[in-house]
């Protein structure tokens, strides 16, 4: 496929406490890329219009993307102090083009964006993105059609990886979707040599619809943390990528 197998434990699932070395940890046991997940969270008001958006869509504006709030710029930049990865932002906030400066000075290596927040803007942030020295990645919602994406895929500057959501952004430990790997080899057929990643319950018990589907960037937090020997996990989750191919 023209791609290689990278697996990034989400540091949501590790220890806030003590971050740099719970990422020295990872990257001893082997992880390419370290997973960092931004979330801008709900306000009350917001908790309250998300239980009625269904009905009320064509006339509130939800304020936030996910319900949690989770870290910042600040933490990349404290983390970045200490290692020198890969540090793979997932952006899951309202206004993604507020954070790129900020994540861009704090050492941020990749930065993904969702599409169903930049539809009128996508070109810039992708051309922003780079010119901050980081690589522009698009992800989109279990809800979103994989059409949405083709656009960011084949502009003339276009993003470098897409990640397909296998849960609901906004929380960790949920169940992995299975049906989301029909999105997963749309893309893989359709752009070959393209990073596909997927985020949400991956662990050894679905890493193999993963791999098959085409998927070659693993995120995964509790299957890798809550891990007797997080090592050999990962050694799984690559090994599971790298045969599917």
């Amino acid at each position: 496929m023209g791609v290689t197998a990278k697996i990034a434990p989400s540091m949501l699932s590790s220890d806030f406490a003590n971050l740099a070395s719970e990422a020295e940890r990872m990257l001893n046991c082997g992880a390419d890329w370290l997973h960092m997940d931004i979330m801008d969270g709900f306000t009350t008001y917001d908790w309250f219009v998300h239980n009625f958006v269904q009905l009320l869509y064509s006339f509130v504006l939800i304020r936030h993307f996910v319900p949690n709030l989770t870290i910042g710029a600040p933490v990349i930049e404290s983390l970045r102090k200490h290692s020198q990865a890969y540090l793979d932002c997932h952006l899951m906030v309202t206004n993604p083009l507020d954070y790129v400066e900020p994540m861009g000075k704090a050492g941020a290596s990749g930065f993904t964006f969702h599409v169903e927040v930049s539809k009128e803007n996508w070109q810039e942030l992708i051309q922003i993105i780079k010119s901050k020295g980081m690589k522009p990645g698009v992800a989109l919602k279990p809800g979103t059609p994989i059409e949405e994406v083709y656009p960011l895929i084949e502009a003339e500057n276009p993003v470098e990886m897409v990640l397909v959501m296998t849960v609901e952004p906004g929380f960790g430990g949920q169940k992995f979707m299975p049906e989301m790997m029909d999105k997963v080899r749309t893309l893989r057929k359709k752009y070959p040599a393209l990073d596909i990643e997927v985020d949400g319950g991956l662990g050894p018990s679905t890493i193999e619809m993963a791999a098959s589907a085409g998927a070659n960037c693993i995120v995964a937090g509790s299957s890798v943390f809550g891990a007797p020997e997080p090592a050999k996990v990962i050694s799984l989750l690559r090994n599971s990528v790298q045969q599917a191919q």
